[in-house]
Parts: structure tokens; C-alpha cells; sequence
């Protein structure tokens, strides 16, 4: 018990932030034309802010599922590796069908926090997910309730600061890194030509986003190839 009250005591900081990115998140979905329970439903079943965002832009338009497939894959293909990376340090209680449950509660900032740790009990990391995992919902739920009363001004503002965490994700990492500041201008480049040019312009949203996403990988991949033993700029 004293090991899922710390994850707990871990938690909270990570429900407070999601809280107020799912709060976006709910308003954002409201503004495509779901139901509120739908935006629920969502938030309660992928804990993905990123691959929600792209999968409600390519829900509002039937029938792109091999977009949506590509997107999601590209978006969320690092969880794996977190996964991957983070065994290394459960103990031994992580068996079977326990590693499929909490592998579904895996994300940036969950995975940070377990890092940390010497090694990662079944305990500790169920008090981790808690309040990430609550915040999360009902953040999305206020989201959707307020989107049908807040002024559209409100409304437009609010929409942003989703992607306002994202900025706020890789601005730290491109100060301290040359290499990263290549890449993220890069894939912005190319983001703006999907976005302007009317030959690109007619492509998805979810098949542009992974194409940018892969496209930015392997610019830095061959530029900047990272040794073993090499840190970054």
C-alpha cells in the first residue's frame, strides 16, 4: 500500500497538466460535431492527446481509414518503445495480463516519472496512473460541457492550447539542441507545404501528418546520425 500511495502522491502533478490539455481536447471534439459521450469515450479508451487530435480530424470525414490507420501508427508508435523500455525496470510481479493492462496507461509523462525509478512495482505504477488517467477524462468531460456555453471567442482561444503543449514539449529540447532545431524546422517546412501548396494541399490531414512525421525522422536520421555513446548538442 505504501508503494501505490507514493505512485499516487507521483501522480498528481501529471492529472493536474492533462486535466487542462483534455479540457482543450473536449471542446476541440465538440467543435467537429461529437456528442460529449463520444469525446468521453474516447479519452477513456486511447490516453493519447496527440493521436485522439488527428483520429477526431479524420473521424469527421468517413471512409479514410487507411489514413487514420497510417496516423495513428506514426503518432503513437512511441509508446512501444517506451514500453519496451521501461520492462527493463518492472519487477517481477509484470506478468502476463498485467503488462497488457498498464501498457495501456503508458504515456510521455507516465513513463518519465517511472523512469526514475529503481525498479518499477505493479503497485507503484498503478497509484502513478490514477490521477493521470482521471484528470484525463474528466478533463475531457468539462470540456464538453463548457464548449456548448463558452462565447466562440473563448471557444477559438481555448481550441489552441493543445497545441500549446506541444510547443511547450519541444522548445526546451530545440534550445539545448542544433540537431533537434534542424529537424523541427524541417518538419515545419514541409508541414506548410502540405498546407499551402494546392497539389499537397488536397492530401488528409492524418496521412500529411504521418508523412511529415516520417519524412522529419529519417532528415535527422541521415543528417544526424546519433552513436551510442554521443549526446546531444
Amino acid at each position: 500500500m505504501k508503494s501505490f500511495n507514493r505512485g499516487l502522491k507521483a501522480g498528481v502533478p501529471i492529472g493536474l497538466g492533462y486535466l487542462s490539455v483534455s479540457f482543450s481536447f473536449g471542446i476541440i471534439a465538440i467543435s467537429y460535431g461529437l456528442e460529449w459521450w463520444q469525446a468521453v469515450l474516447i479519452s477513456t479508451t486511447t490516453l493519447t492527446s496527440a493521436g485522439q487530435l488527428a483520429g477526431v480530424s479524420l473521424m469527421v470525414n468517413p471512409g479514410l481509414y487507411v489514413d487514420m490507420f497510417l496516423s495513428q501508427i506514426t503518432v503513437n508508435i512511441r509508446y512501444s518503445f517506451m514500453s519496451v523500455s521501461l520492462s527493463q525496470k518492472t519487477s517481477k510481479e509484470f506478468r502476463g495480463i498485467r503488462r497488457l493492462i498498464f501498457g495501456f496507461f503508458i504515456t510521455d509523462e507516465i513513463f518519465a516519472v517511472a523512469s526514475n525509478e529503481k525498479e518499477v512495482s505493479t503497485k507503484f505504477f498503478a497509484g502513478l496512473t490514477v490521477f493521470p488517467y482521471v484528470g484525463w477524462a474528466l478533463g475531457t468531460l468539462l470540456g464538453t460541457l463548457m464548449g456548448n456555453v463558452l462565447p466562440e471567442a473563448v471557444m477559438n482561444a481555448l481550441c489552441i492550447a493543445i497545441y500549446g503543449m506541444f510547443v511547450a514539449i519541444v522548445v526546451p529540447k530545440v534550445r539545448d539542441s542544433s540537431k533537434l532545431l534542424a529537424v523541427v524546422l524541417f518538419a515545419v517546412a514541409l508541414s506548410s507545404l502540405f498546407f499551402y501548396l494546392p497539389t499537397l494541399s488536397g492530401i488528409s490531414q492524418g496521412l500529411s501528418i504521418s508523412i511529415c512525421a516520417v519524412a522529419a525522422a529519417i532528415f535527422g536520421a541521415l543528417l544526424f546520425p546519433v552513436k551510442e555513446d554521443d549526446s546531444c548538442e
